[in-house]
């Protein structure tokens, strides 16, 4: 009995063997059946198309503008100083920084006392002098009437002294009245000379005291003028800066009080690299006046002057380069002296050029150009000036061509693109393609998405698009291409 089970049991084994080979044998030859009554599909590889934003190049005229840092400075600085020392005394005007004062006003004054005294002093010298110079022109005259009365003196004694000569030649007269006649000359001779003598001086005498009154009338005018040392006065119309000493305290001679700035007539000063004042020369090689436009950035709202360039540094300053220019404002409202500012200069103008974004030109100085069928390729071009984000370039040779605006490392010659000219996202969109899918084909798509491992909302879109009578040709194409890989 043993023995007939198990040789039962073996029996039935072998029995479900031979069924489970056989069921899975038909079950292939039916699949390879099935596989190959169907028709074969191929699916062609179609070629990448990239979208990108292009530009056209059209040659125009273009001023350019260079843009450099510089910093502000008034025109007109002046520091206020005292010749004089002494207290200080209030002005016209407070003594305070960013005064006001207009030309001529008094700013500070100085204790007047010892320079009015000195004045007085000298004063009274010059008077002195003055009287002196008259005491010495009437000795002068007193000693000319003097000497013309010797002088006729000396006249009448020679004319006695001849007629007792005459009388003694008839021999009427004595040697004795001739002596006396001679004598009497010789002493109205030395008269003369004595009267001479103190006619000279008396000249000498009145040169010294006009020397005299110039030395005191110079005394005079130093001491006018020490006095009026003593008066601060603006010599300009404009603001105190850098007040340094207050109304009481003294001062030394020569010491700053303040500083006085004119805050109208300002001037900026700027540096360029030798490169960018080589573009600001003209033919003759001498510095243009370009007109510049300064911006000063004052939480965020900006404040703006216009001016001109005017003159340049004599010597590039130790440890320097480049080149120091200067440029005047014109109507320089809201800046102040000291002002860290944009300096934008307007270059000579550029003819036959072109403005593109910075992005369309390669490090090599190449862009791309779409050709024919929209294919890449690509060009050489003269890199002239950059502009913030743009670039200006020559035209010459790509002039009415349209190149990429933006370069990526996906680009490259020979590529096929999709040119997206400006303006063109804003055109309404062309309707898609739609197609009518038969019930096979339909059926196999819906089963292709319900076992594909997309997202529940994205298979939810696509179901709801099939089940419509017409289907977006692009849906299907992408579908199909996937099932095909």
């Amino acid at each position: 009995m043993r023995f007939l089970r198990r040789s039962l049991v073996g029996v039935f084994l072998l029995a479900v063997t031979v069924a489970l080979i056989a069921w899975a044998g038909n079950t292939v030859r039916s699949a390879v059946a099935d596989r190959m009554a169907q028709e074969p599909r191929s699916f062609p590889q179609r070629e990448r198309v990239f979208a990108v934003n292009v530009v056209t190049i059209e040659p125009q005229s273009i001023t350019p503008v260079m843009t450099v840092f510089g910093e502000l400075r008034s025109q007109r600085t002046l520091d206020l100083r005292s010749p004089v020392g002494g207290i200080l005394a209030a002005g016209d005007v407070a003594l305070t920084e960013g005064t006001v004062v207009k030309a001529g006003d008094l700013i500070a004054q100085i204790d007047p006392f010892e320079a009015q005294s000195a004045l007085d002093r000298v004063r009274a010298d010059l008077q002195d002098a003055e009287a002196e110079l008259r005491d010495a022109e009437r000795n002068v005259a007193l000693a000319t009437d003097e000497l013309a009365a010797a002088q006729s003196q000396a006249t009448l004694r020679a004319a006695a002294l001849t007629r007792q000569e005459d009388l003694q030649r008839r021999g009427v007269g004595t040697a004795a009245a001739v002596e006396t006649a001679e004598l009497a000359a010789s002493s109205a001779d030395a008269a003369v000379l004595s009267r001479r003598q103190a006619l000279a001086q008396a000249e000498a005498r009145f040169d010294q005291s006009q020397t005299r009154l110039a030395r005191e009338q110079i005394s005079v005018s130093e001491a006018e003028r020490t006095l009026a040392d003593t008066r601060v006065v603006a010599a300009f119309s404009g603001a105190l800066s850098e007040v340094a000493v207050t109304t009481g305290g003294r001062i030394t001679p020569n010491e700053r009080i303040a500083q006085l700035v004119d805050p109208t007539a300002l001037e900026v000063s700027f540096r360029v690299s030798t490169s960018q004042y080589a573009r600001l020369l003209d033919e003759s090689g001498s510095l243009l006046d370009s007109p510049i436009e300064v911006v000063l950035d004052v939480s965020g709202v900006d404040l703006t002057a216009s001016g001109r360039i005017t003159r340049e540094s004599a010597a590039v300053g130790e440890g320097q380069t480049g080149r120091l220019l200067f440029a005047a404002l014109e109507a320089p409202a809201g800046f102040r002296p000291g002002d860290f500012v944009t300096v934008q200069i307007e270059e000579p103008q550029l003819d036959r050029v072109a403005r593109v974004p910075a992005t369309a030109v390669a490090a090599d100085g190449t862009v791309l150009v779409v050709g024919e069928e929209d294919r890449l390729s690509s060009a050489s071009i003269d890199l002239l000036r950059r502009q913030g984000d743009d670039v200006i370039i020559t035209a010459r040779g790509i002039a009415g061509d349209t190149i990429v605006s933006e370069r990526s490392p996906l680009l490259g010659a020979g590529i096929k693109v999709n040119p997206l000219r400006p303006g063109q996202a804003d055109e309404p969109l062309t309707e898609p393609e739609m197609i009518t899918l038969d019930a096979d084909r339909k059926a196999k798509l819906v089963s292709f998405v319900e076992g594909s491992r997309m997202p529940d909302e994205a298979k939810a879109r696509i179901l709801s698009q099939l089940d419509g009578d017409e289907v977006s040709a692009e849906t299907v194409n992408r579908l199909e291409s996937r099932m095909g890989g």
